[in-house]
């Protein structure tokens, strides 16, 4: 097949190479159902403008279906020579119903068609990427209420800290993940506006009825200026920018559950199906999904800064370049899509380790900012007090045993002020429980978020 759309300005067939040098179908095909969409609309659009009679509307119509049935078979041979998926459609629907197949594409082109093509995948895509946000935020829910009183080591610069509930720890990441859904869902209202009928710069002559085409495939809004339509890729680079935060917060998660699986931490265990062995080392079980996520979030990354050099040189409006925009734009989703499944499932196979956990916050004077505020309360300046406990901190350190195990007589050789009711601050349990506001990791706190994350995901 040869491309008719446009060959009779050229005296000679375009080079082999140069075909699938420039050719998109291998990939564009992907949005052979939107393109259908897009264009029963624009059909509909045209016969109540008075541009397209009934009798073609019929015809295309009846034609998109079987291209359609055709596609969902398999049926559908894509041509390299048809370049991409609009001219692929396009030439089938002609072969099968005539001329009124070729009058399909009065009144736009294919700069608009494929700026709507997108919109419309991406759409459902960021509809789809939401719901599984909302899947992994349910299974961390779920695991941080069996792990509401469970104590862990919090760390800062990966040194222990502060006792912090497990339950807690995981909520953490459930915020992260509202925050990217809200970015998600913000995003989709800018990718939700219709290009179509900005034709292939400057609008079109034809009474075409914008309003009738948007309302038709439920667009929220129209793009204003027909340059800016058919040019711009922003909305692609916005979600990719939001996919890219998800990942790394996906990464830091990740990177953890490493740490964790890891016998120096001993923290958690991961179940078989999401490992691997090892070819050599018959005792490795290694952490192989977390591990690829870590690095996936760096080919999202990659894919935000190529779209983004893409764009930054591109004089209005639109230019070849921007057949790049798809590859990217659609391995992003391909890797969050795949990310988010994987994850929601993992998390739930996830089995936590407390005892190891509660030895691990005994070895780091977790609590000695506990000891540091109980002497404020009792009256000492913030300042001495961290100086007495950093001295209290030393001498455990030098007799190898934590602060809850120094003898009352010591504690109180460094500050006269601790009696016997320091023992209450010192233990992880209490230091948990201490800190009961709004954000603190205090079990009854955790409690409260969950079960405010609950309503908030059951709405």
């Amino acid at each position: 097949m040869s491309n008719k759309t446009w060959s009779g300005r050229f005296n000679e067939p375009v080079a082999q190479l140069v075909k699938q040098y420039t050719g998109s179908i291998d990939f564009d095909k992907r949005l052979a159902n939107w393109d259908i969409q897009g264009s029963l609309a624009h059909a509909q659009m045209l016969h109540e403008a008075g541009v397209l009679s009934a009798q073609d509307l019929a015809d295309i119509q009846r034609g998109m279906a079987e291209i359609q049935a055709d596609i969902e078979a398999g049926r559908l041979e894509w041509s390299l020579d048809l370049e991409d998926v609009h001219m692929n459609i396009e030439r089938r629907l002609t072969d099968k119903i005539g001329d009124a197949g070729k009058r399909l594409h009065t009144g736009r082109s294919r700069n608009d068609q494929v700026a709507t093509d997108i919109r419309l995948w991406l759409r459902d895509e960021i509809t789809l990427i939401r719901g599984l946000i909302k899947e992994l935020q349910i299974s961390l829910i779920e695991l941080a209420e069996k792990n509401v009183e469970t104590v862990m080591p919090g760390f800062t610069h990966l040194q222990v800290a502060q006792p912090v509930s497990f339950g807690h720890h995981m909520l953490a990441y459930v915020e992260m993940l509202g925050r990217d859904d809200e970015r998600m869902a913000d995003c989709r209202k800018r990718v939700n506006r219709m290009p179509l009928g900005a034709a292939a710069l400057a609008g079109t002559t034809y009474p075409i009825k914008r309003e009738t085409t948007a309302k038709l495939l439920n667009f929220e809004a129209i793009c204003q200026n027909s340059l800016d339509a058919v040019s711009d890729r922003d909305f692609a680079i916005e979600f990719t920018a939001a996919a890219s935060l998800m990942m790394v917060h996906l990464s830091r998660l990740s990177e953890e559950l490493i740490l964790w699986m890891s016998p120096r931490f001993g923290f958690i265990d991961i179940a078989d199906r999401f490992c691997t062995g090892s070819s050599i080392m018959p005792q490795k079980k290694n952490p192989d999904v977390p591990e690829l996520v870590r690095g996936k979030s760096g080919r999202v990354i990659g894919h935000l800064t190529g779209l983004i050099m893409l764009m930054k040189s591109q004089p209005l409006a639109y230019n070849k370049d921007n057949q790049e925009d798809k590859e990217p734009l659609f391995d992003t989703v391909n890797t969050v899509v795949d990310t988010l499944r994987i994850y929601a499932d993992m998390m739930r196979g996830v089995s936590v380790k407390p005892e190891n956990m509660r030895a691990a916050v005994m070895q780091g004077f977790a609590t000695a900012t506990d000891l540091a505020d109980y002497l404020v309360k009792k009256g000492l300046p913030f300042r001495d007090s961290h100086e007495v406990v950093a001295l209290a901190v030393r001498h455990a350190d030098e007799q190898k045993c934590d602060l809850s195990e120094l003898p009352l007589a010591t504690l109180q050789s460094f500050s006269d002020l601790i009696t016997e009711d320091v023992y209450q601050v010192l233990t992880p349990e209490g230091s948990l429980n201490a800190r009961n506001h709004i954000g603190g990791t205090a079990p009854e706190q955790v409690r409260y978020q969950i079960q405010r994350w609950k309503d908030l995901l059951a709405k």
